[in-house]
């Protein structure tokens, strides 16, 4: 059988995955690197390598996901197909024609090979890589084999922990140090830079970096700022400049100046005066020389006082970076100490409790490797288990992760081990994606491990192919020429070497959307004040912007608009939006989407504390934990779980006296809101005794909270509300469970959740330019494009290149060598920023879509700039799309594209449309929402005249439910068993409050059972809790809805039958209590209306004489009637 040729793109892919070379791979984006990696696995395998012998370390668990079920699927097929099918498919792969029976068996044999291999394929992140391998050698590494890994708010309780006690025990010293610097800042977040940057600490770097102010203190610098000549020039200037008129404003900034007792109000004072500010010209902070006196003519009147404030302008500027220099010093040590002694506690702590973090794993298993005096064992005992280590996306490993990489592979080119056997390393990756500096990836390592790579392989006369894969099979022509046109320029942001990219489909048809950008105009802001501070304004460009984005996308679904070359309309989940960051225009669009129906996904990464539902979730548990929480119990109330409205909640908020809480206003109120009251009584009757778990799923279930979020908020709030839930089950396998420690345990931590955006789930797709690394659609949409401002880099704690670290000054005393670590940071992170456009053009395959809003900024400095000018060089057309004229001409670059655009009539007039007629004519007003009447609320008695219940309200009430609960529950229960399932069915608020009070409900109730003459009420046959609904005539087709605790229906007769508990009972059916027979009434009207053809009864069973008392309907039907004129 003759192979097929192969093309450039697929001998480029089979010449990566060979693998008897070590490899380095430089993958553009959309080249089929997964494919790559999951090739290679499978060719060592072929060539007899044992499963337990490769390592593979990818940069995400779902990477690993994905590439084990290529590999299994593709091993699978193997196993399963015909001899020419598989030795065609082994071909492709690379391992030629002449492939005998004996290899054909067994790559028929590699998926169960694999699939029984102990452990498993290792394929896998390098923090469980280092995980693993710290749980395999426990003694060696110094750790518990139980260890557990740290989460953030185990960390973040941890850190406040130590913090509390360094400040009350011998570490005070050294939180006063540390606390004198510190203004504004969160603790936490300081706390958690020194135990992320603990290798940077190193304070006798920071000492050799300011060696002149080891020995100067501020007091000798004031002496020589201004000794007493310089105050005497200093007093001199300002009776001159008074004397003259010469901006008599700085004579008493001069004088202050001479009086100055401290180095600290000198500089201040000095500043604008003597020193320009931090943008001059001639340098920030620099003399402000032969500028004082400001007036010229006072200067050449005086020219020996200029040349004296010259000498003095000259040494305060000396002084003032000896003085910065010394201060950033200062912090440097105070962070040194206090680090010391608290990264010395954190590191106990985690000891003791069995505990390691993130940066342990890479830690530790570092040491291991490397300088341990058993790391010569491990290396022994992995050396004979490891042959060959596959990277993955190893522009986004980190300094730390390549040292392990590095001690891995070491021992490949060392050594007999490194001259006898056929051992390779596997690198993919793209300087040009490398998005994760936050985490620590830095795309400059790339180049240096490839060459440390290559250098290593060379000494034992071996070699490192270095293969590139240009070829995309992802994107058409067009999006891949604008991303060639965009990054002609940009050098240094890992485009260093100029990638083109080569279309495999070449016949794909594609097209390049550029909106017109809508600039922010400057208006008069009209909000009203009594809206939230956060509201966009009606005219904001981002809104503006959302709703075109989100009619396009419904014209091109309404339409059926087809996607050429698909052979099918366009799809929702075909729509992928890509954002910076979760900026308000990320949540317009969502929000427009939902306002027009389409489907969309919803947030790709939800902070769960942040979620409405639990958000009111929480403010119910903070109530039950404190009454008195006002705030918390209104948040519940507005909330869907108590479904509140703003009026309701000011008529019981806003009358109540001073000193009143709101709880007990609303308890005030039962009479209007018995239903929210039931459910906050009985949430705070079991806080005490319910484990948070438990109290969160009753309000959810019991009292219908989850369906209530759902129905308000919609679906997508069930992630939320199932992650606290998640969140309460895992608080509770780490603490003892208590309310107010749950709580206080959740505000600790944030928790995101990583919702998976599956193109097959039918939804438009919403998310950040991060999130959709690896990910692709046919249609995608950059609508975030405006100029990023400032650097959104908070930390505290500056890593210096040259070693050691800066704790940051405030921006006015920040030393020369921090402005110039801020300033190479920026221009890192604008490098990065390029990169993640780079990301976000190569999702897309066919059609891309740029637009803008907000501030456009100079040339280049906006992502839509850049595109604008690369589009500019194209071979582009005006047009103005037809689904969405408000858009605009844009431009547009077309291949193979079946629609033909229309262009923009620049000279024809737009027709303005004329008004309606509705337009001058008010909307009639809305008809209010129809009540809907529950019998069981008809006003009314409900007790006899003259009789006494014997309990107060609420009790009898309870007592109603107990009853009304076991008869319909116990009816089909054995006799033996009754006792236990009545103890399970009151619970709760109806729980018995005393073991005499379960006795009396229990022992009325089965007598009600087992009663023989009431037999006929509790057979199968007969309807339990029945459900009712019917118009009432007498309210003018009101609707009623009620439950008829027992229904026989036969033939010729329907009777209703209603369980009441009354202490006193009537002794004829005339006395039955007004509210009962109202009840009865409603029933009787809602039957004769759903049963005609029949007779219709009603009757009352009085549990506590066991009797049934029927009502005739003369009785009845006045009853109603005097409901209706009620």
């Amino acid at each position: 059988m003759t192979a097929k040729p192969m093309n450039d793109a697929t001998l480029a892919q089979v010449r990566a995955a060979n693998p008897d070379a070590s490899t380095w791979v430089a993958a553009n984006a959309g080249s089929g690197k997964t494919r790559v990696l999951t090739d290679r696995v499978a060719r060592l395998l072929l060539n007899g390598t044992q499963p337990q012998k490769i390592l593979c370390l990818t940069y995400t668990k779902a990477a690993a996901a994905e590439m084990q079920n290529r590999l299994f699927k593709r091993l699978g097929e193997w196993a399963m197909m015909p001899d020419d099918a598989l030795r065609e498919a082994l071909s492709e792969l690379g391992e030629g024609e002449a492939l005998d029976p004996v290899a054909m068996r067994k790559a028929r044999t590699l998926f169960a090979n694999a699939l029984e291999t102990p452990g498993g394929l290792k394929i896998q992140t390098i923090h469980s890589f280092c995980d693993k391998l710290l749980r395999r050698f426990p003694l060696e590494a110094g750790v518990s084999p139980q260890f557990e890994v740290l989460e953030d708010r185990q960390a973040k309780l941890m850190r406040a922990e130590i913090l509390e006690g360094l400040a009350d025990g011998d570490g005070i010293t050294a939180v006063d140090r540390l606390a004198r610097f510190m203004s504004g800042l969160e603790p936490d977040a300081l706390l958690a830079e020194i135990a992320s940057k603990r290798d940077a600490l190193d304070i006798k770097a920071v000492r050799a970096l300011f060696p002149s102010t080891n020995s100067e203190n501020p007091a000798d610098m004031l002496a020589y700022v201004l000794d007493r000549d310089s105050r005497e020039v200093l007093l001199e200037a300002a009776r001159v400049v008074n004397a003259e008129q010469s901006n008599k404003a700085d004579a008493p900034k001069l004088e202050q100046l001479a009086n100055a007792t401290s180095i600290e109000s000198y500089l201040k004072g000095a500043g604008g005066l003597l020193l320009f500010g931090p943008t001059a010209k001639a340098g920030p902070y620099s003399a402000k020389l032969d500028k004082l006196p400001s007036q010229k003519p006072c200067r050449e009147n005086h020219p020996e006082l200029v040349q004296a404030l010259n000498e003095i302008m000259e040494r305060t500027e000396e002084v003032y970076w000896l003085y910065v220099n010394h201060l950033a010093l200062e912090r440097a040590e105070a962070m040194a100490a206090f680090s010391t002694a608290f990264l010395e506690r954190y590191d106990q702590l985690k000891t003791q409790t069995g505990r390691l973090d993130y940066d342990d794993l890479i830690a530790r298993a570092g040491r291991l490797l490397s300088g341990s005096k058993a790391a010569e064992w491990v290396l022994y005992k992995l050396d004979g288990g490891i042959d060959h280590v596959l990277v993955d996306e190893a522009q986004d490993t980190s300094p730390s992760q390549w040292d392990v990489v590095k001690l891995l592979t070491d021992e490949f080119t060392s050594g007999d081990s490194g001259k006898d056997t056929n051992r390779t390393i596997f690198v993919v990756g793209d300087e040009k994606q490398s998005i994760y500096s936050f985490q620590g990836a830095d795309p400059a390592e790339f180049d240096v491990m490839r060459q440390r790579f290559s250098n290593r392989l060379n000494a034992v006369q071996n070699r490192l192919e270095e293969v590139e894969l240009s070829f995309s099979f992802r994107s058409s022509e067009p999006v891949l020429r604008l991303v060639d046109k965009v990054f002609e320029g940009p050098a240094g942001a890992g485009f260093l070497k100029q990638a083109l990219h080569r279309p495999f489909k070449t016949d794909l048809p594609g097209r390049v959307d550029l909106w017109p950008f809508i600039e922010t105009e400057k208006t008069k802001d009209d909000t009203p004040w009594y809206k939230p501070v956060d509201t966009p304004a009606p005219d904001n460009p981002q809104t503006i912007l959302a709703r075109q984005i989100a009619a396009w996308i419904k014209h091109v679904l309404d339409s059926k608009q087809e996607l050429p070359g698909q052979n099918r309309p366009v799809k929702a989940s075909d729509f992928l939006i890509l954002v910076q960051g979760r900026r308000p225009i990320f949540h317009s669009i969502i929000k427009e989407l939902k306002t027009l129906e389409l489907p969309v996904a919803g947030a790709d990464r939800l902070d769960v504390g942040q979620e409405l539902a639990v958000r009111d979730m929480l403010s119910l548990l903070k109530f039950a934990d404190l009454p008195e929480d006002d705030l918390s119990l209104a948040e519940a109330l507005r909330s869907p779980l108590l479904g509140f409205g703003e009026a309701e909640l000011f008529h019981v908020a806003q009358p109540r006296e001073k000193g009143k809480t709101l709880w007990q206003a609303l308890r005030e109120a039962e009479t209007h809101y018995p239903a929210q009251l039931a459910i906050l009584r009985d949430v705070l009757k079991q806080a005490d005794f319910l484990r948070p778990y438990e109290l969160i799923e009753r309000i959810l279930t019991l009292h219908n909270g989850r369906e209530n979020i759902l129905a308000r908020l919609g679906a997508e709030a069930e992630d939320g509300i199932d992650e606290l839930l998640s969140q309460a089950m895992r608080y509770e396998q780490l603490e003892a469970p208590s309310l107010p420690g749950f709580l206080n345990w959740f505000a600790a931590g944030k928790v995101e959740i990583k919702r998976e955006m599956d193109s097959g789930a039918g939804q438009i797709r919403v998310m950040t330019v991060h999130g959709s690394k690896g990910l692709e659609a046919p249609i995608v949409i950059l609508p975030d494009t405006e100029v990023r401002k400032g650097n959104s880099d908070s930390s505290q704690i500056l890593a210096l290149k040259t070693g050691g670290f800066l704790w940051k000054s405030p921006e006015d005393m920040s030393p020369m060598v921090q402005k110039e670590a801020k300033e190479a940071a920026k221009e890192f992170a604008d490098q990065e920023r390029m990169r993640l456009l780079y990301v976000a053009l190569t999702r897309a395959e066919q059609w891309l879509v740029v637009a803008g809003a907000g501030d456009r900024g100079k040339e280049g400095a906006s992502w839509y700039n850049l595109v604008a000018e690369a589009m500019e060089q194209s071979d582009w057309m005006p047009v103005t799309p037809t689904e969405l004229p408000a858009v605009g001409t844009g431009l547009s670059v077309l291949h193979n594209w079946s629609e033909t655009p229309v262009e923009a009539q620049a000279t024809a007039p737009r027709q303005t449309p004329g008004l309606p007629d509705w337009v001058d004519h008010l909307p009639p007003a809305p008809k209010p929402a129809a009540e809907v009447l529950s019998p069981s609320k008809f006003e009314g008695n409900k007790i006899v005249f003259g009789g006494v219940e014997g309990a107060d309200k609420e009790s009898a009430m309870r007592k109603g439910t107990q009853v009304h609960l076991l008869l319909e529950h116990l009816a089909k229960t054995p006799q033996a068993a009754r006792r236990t399932k009545a103890a399970q069915l009151l619970v709760g608020s109806i729980a018995p409050q005393t073991p005499e009070e379960f006795d009396r409900i229990f022992t009325e109730a089965t007598a009600v059972l087992d009663d023989p003459a009431l037999s006929h009420v509790f057979k199968d046959t007969v309807l339990a809790e029945v459900g009712v609904s019917a118009p009432l005539e007498a309210f003018g087709g009101q609707r009623m809805e009620g439950i008829i605790d027992r229904l026989i229906v036969s033939p010729d007769k329907v009777t209703a039958i209603d369980f009441k508990t009354n202490a006193t009972l009537p002794e004829r059916p005339e006395d039955i209590p007004l509210g009962i027979l109202r009840q009865l009434a409603a029933y009787d009207s809602a039957l004769r209306q759903i049963y005609p053809d029949r007779t219709v009864e009603v009757a009352v069973l009085w549990t506590v004489n066991r009797q049934i008392m029927t009502v005739p309907h003369d009785i009845v039907r006045n009853a109603f009637q005097t409901v209706a004129t009620a």
